[in-house]
């Protein structure tokens, strides 16, 4: 990688009656402003699933490819999950709303000079993977099933070994630092996974706080806070910019500020750029 690449990073935009239409036509200034190389929007982009939902993120996803490519995967609020409670009359029925206006691909592959950013389905509603012992945990947890992340695995594998390699996807994978919760049920089996995959970056929201670490092997995972009044704490409103170069990443938060009328930099973290491509998952 010559030069640094850059991605913009949002999550849980929320269309409907929570969207903070401020934060969104600031958002749409400040992506223009930074020019990244390319966009991640990792789900929630709806509140109740619905058309008109739907139809205004349309619009914003338009906004944000004329700016650079994109990619976006749908989080826990844009499946019709009561269409097909436990799948019983199949899947398809509760994706069917995000696929009408983003397409049939649920995990969609974005290839930009020097990185490859792979989505991951984590979102499936009320399934037996996504359940826990909590109640309140239906329809808001998720799960990574192992065959999302071995196809990500080999499609990493298709690509040149210098460049980054990122996975995009809606439930946290590390916990709240506010509400001390894990977005993903079986989260111990999600980071082996993961790690296993050789994924250098992790993309997520869901939790409705910005957030940066790692997982025990280095890989880097950055949370996309809320672009709604329902943040964690009462705390300002954040997205993200990754910078990434061949050694390090960082993960910087913009917040936002609603007196300015826009998103100020706030703090950046940097990580060593975690290596682990010389390996495919089965040890080939």
């Amino acid at each position: 990688m010559s030069t640094p690449l850059t991605i913009f990073h949002c999550s849980d935009l929320h269309f409907g009656q929570d969207c903070d239409l401020d934060q969104i036509a600031g958002m749409e200034v400040l992506a223009a402003e930074l020019a990244p190389t390319a966009i991640a929007v990792a789900g929630d982009l709806t509140q109740r699933a619905r058309h008109g939902e739907f139809q205004r993120a349309l619009v914003f996803a338009q906004a944000m490819r004329r700016i650079a490519p994109t990619i976006i995967v749908p989080g826990n609020h844009d499946v019709q999950w009561w269409a097909t409670p436990f799948n019983v009359i199949g899947a398809k029925a509760k994706y069917e709303k995000f696929r009408k206006y983003f397409g049939d691909d649920l995990t969609p592959t974005l290839v930009i000079d020097g990185a490859v950013l792979c989505g991951v389905l984590s979102s499936y509603g009320v399934v037996a993977g996504s359940m826990t012992p909590n109640l309140n945990d239906m329809a808001v947890k998720g799960h990574l099933p192992a065959g999302e992340t071995d196809r990500a695995c080999d499609r990493f594998a298709g690509e040149p070994a210098g460049f980054l390699r990122v996975l995009v996807m809606h439930q946290n994978l590390l916990r709240g630092n506010i509400s001390r919760r894990m977005g993903l049920a079986n989260w111990r089996q999600a980071w082996r996974a993961v790690e296993n995959c050789g994924a250098d970056l992790v993309l997520c929201g869901h939790d409705h706080e910005e957030a940066t670490g790692t997982l025990p092997n280095g890989t880097v995972v950055a949370t996309s806070g809320t672009h709604t009044a329902r943040t964690r704490g009462g705390r300002a409103s954040a997205c993200n910019l990754i910078t990434a170069d061949a050694t390090s990443i960082t993960v910087q938060h913009h917040c936002w500020d609603r007196a300015a009328g826009a998103f100020t930099a706030e703090t950046a973290a940097t990580f060593p750029r975690h290596r682990s491509r010389e390996h495919h998952p089965s040890g080939a």
